[in-house]
């Protein structure tokens, strides 16, 4: 009898590892089933969440390490009674530290964030650099955590893609999963953040899938609740803010104050964004022109932080203390209006010095003291008509936030998360609409679209104006030996009178040789490295590039409304 169970469940778990291997090579060879896909959405939300969580707590040991400050939301009250020279050293240390690890581990010196995340939406198959990005994460926690002054959400965002861009090379997942599944990491990572699951899910699809097809939906928010989750089991169901009063707004009299409020704050986050582009320009000038090692960019990034901070450490970190200062109302006007500019250039230099780091936080913050400082001034004016000065606070929060990430539905949702207010939705919603349709018009878009368009990656005017660079000459040519190949005689005199493109090059440059010229096909060479007569390879011609460029459209649109 033991022999017959015994050789039953042999023969059983034999079995289950056969058809447990079976199934690992179906997924392999042909991807996730929907049931396999929202496992994997969950784990990936899983791991996301942890990701989030330590990078957070390891922002707080640092900070807690550095400083010796017990609790690190109260960090700028502490630091104001450190000696100067700990508030000046401790960032240029972390800035030195930051420089080492880019210059050893990234090719460019650059951080990686979220505008890198929503390339690799767009262009590689839901896919991010991995070492790259391991280091631009390690490199933003020591930031942070040695008083740089931006926030967490870009490095968490980018640490999440990594992770699922590992799992959609595991997988050998097609590019609709692997989006999607970046979504899920994207989502989980918000959620986890900033315990706001709603918003979570919504930015992946606002911000970094730029689409919300229904078939991405559902996986995204079973990884943002598993974030949720992992947020909740360590901080409680907490919001970010506390708000100290209520916020009554008086209905129809006072919506047009929010509408100029949302209408300042478009132009203040212009402001913000063009400044922050405008400061890493002249670093990298200067870079350039006193030939300045790469490595040490941040630290004199970190050198000039900390001369501010000793002034306002009110700067360090991603200033949690400050932003619920004006969430309740405790500054002055005349503090609302300096903190407001030096905080804006003190995020402006942590990025510009390429310390790392991200924008959303820096613009909560600015947001909330601009909404303060313009809510002190009308409730001075009309007292008798004007409800609370706080609630032109979280509407200026939610309307910077919103205009610099171009994401106005997921900032109105991720201010109500963070703050529990829901009862205020009319005012945040007003002033969010007003910021971020001028804001649009005056970058592309966003703070990240514009720094891609920045590196001549021009994804904000949407699909038709990227999908062309993604398409080598080389892949769409016909090779010389095609059975309807252009005339060598043909190609060769046009080679001559210097009309040609390369193997390497895209559509996007190819298609308006086209146009210049009119001609129906253009020769392929491939150029010499050495300076050499360029070698014939075939010919593009203008049928075939215009089909793979309606076959990408038609993939995309397929994509975005299934």
């Amino acid at each position: 009898m033991a022999e017959t169970t015994r050789g039953y469940v042999q023969e059983q778990a034999h079995r289950l590892a056969v058809g447990t291997r079976g199934a690992w090579a179906l997924l392999l060879e042909k991807g996730p089933s929907q049931f396999q896909f929202w496992l994997i959405a969950l784990v990936i939300g899983v791991l996301a969440g942890f990701a989030a969580l330590f990078f957070r707590k390891g922002i707080s040991w640092l900070q807690s390490t550095l400083y010796g400050v017990d609790d690190v939301r109260m960090l700028h009250s502490f630091a104001e009674s450190l000696p100067w020279w700990v508030i000046l050293i401790i960032p240029v240390g972390g800035g030195l530290v930051v420089g080492a690890i880019l210059h050893h581990f990234t090719p460019d010196g650059r951080v990686r964030s979220v505008a890198d995340v929503i390339e690799g939406a767009a262009l590689n198959d839901g896919r991010v650099e991995g070492r790259a990005g391991l280091a631009s994460a390690v490199a933003s926690l020591i930031t942070l955590g040695s008083g740089g002054s931006s926030g967490r959400e870009g490095p968490v965002v980018h640490l999440a893609a990594v992770i699922s861009s590992k799992i959609s090379r595991w997988i050998n997942a097609d590019g609709i999963t692997g989006r999607d599944l970046l979504g899920c990491a994207v989502a989980a990572a918000v959620s986890a953040s900033f315990n706001a699951p709603i918003a979570g899910a919504i930015f992946a699809l606002e911000v970094v899938l730029r689409h919300f097809a229904v078939h991405a939906f559902a996986p995204i928010v079973i990884a943002s609740a598993a974030g949720t989750i992992i947020n909740r089991l360590e901080f409680g169901n907490v919001t970010e803010f506390m708000l100290m009063e209520d916020g009554m707004l008086q209905f129809y009299v006072e919506l047009p104050a929010f509408l100029i409020l949302g209408i300042l704050s478009g132009f203040v986050a212009v402001l913000f964004m063009r400044g922050t582009f405008w400061a890493e320009d002249l670093a990298t000038a200067v870079q350039r022109r006193t030939g300045m090692p790469r490595w040490l960019r941040p630290g004199l990034a970190g050198l000039l932080l900390g001369a501010i901070a000793i002034f306002f450490p009110h700067i360090i970190g991603v200033g949690y203390e400050t932003t619920s200062a004006a969430l309740t109302g405790q500054l002055l006007l005349w503090e609302a209006i300096v903190l407001a500019i030096v905080k804006s250039i003190a995020a402006a230099i942590t990025i510009a010095g390429r310390m790392g780091g991200g924008v959303f936080s820096p613009s909560l913050m600015i947001g909330a003291i601009l909404g303060l400082a313009f809510g002190l001034v009308a409730t001075g004016i009309f007292p008798d008509v004007s409800g609370s000065k706080t609630l032109y606070a979280l509407a200026g929060m939610g309307a910077v936030a919103a205009a610099v990430l171009g994401a106005p539905i997921s900032t109105t949702l991720i201010v109500f998360e963070l703050t529990g207010d829901w009862q205020t939705g009319l005012a945040v919603m007003v002033a969010v609409s007003m910021s971020t349709a001028i804001a649009s018009k005056l970058v592309h878009r966003s703070f990240f679209l514009t720094q891609l368009e920045r590196r001549n990656i021009h994804l904000a005017a949407g699909p038709q104006a990227y999908l062309l660079s993604m398409f080598r000459v080389g892949n769409v040519m016909r090779p010389m030996a095609h059975e309807n190949a252009a005339p060598s005689e043909r190609l060769f005199t046009l080679i001559e009178q210097g009309i040609f493109t390369d193997t390497q090059a895209t559509l996007e440059s190819a298609l308006p040789i086209f146009e210049r010229t009119g001609l129906d096909f253009v020769p392929v060479v491939q150029l010499s490295p050495q300076g050499g007569a360029p070698a014939l390879e075939g010919a593009l011609f203008h049928v075939d590039a215009l089909k793979a460029y309606n076959r990408a459209l038609a993939a995309t649109a397929a994509e975005e409304h299934s």
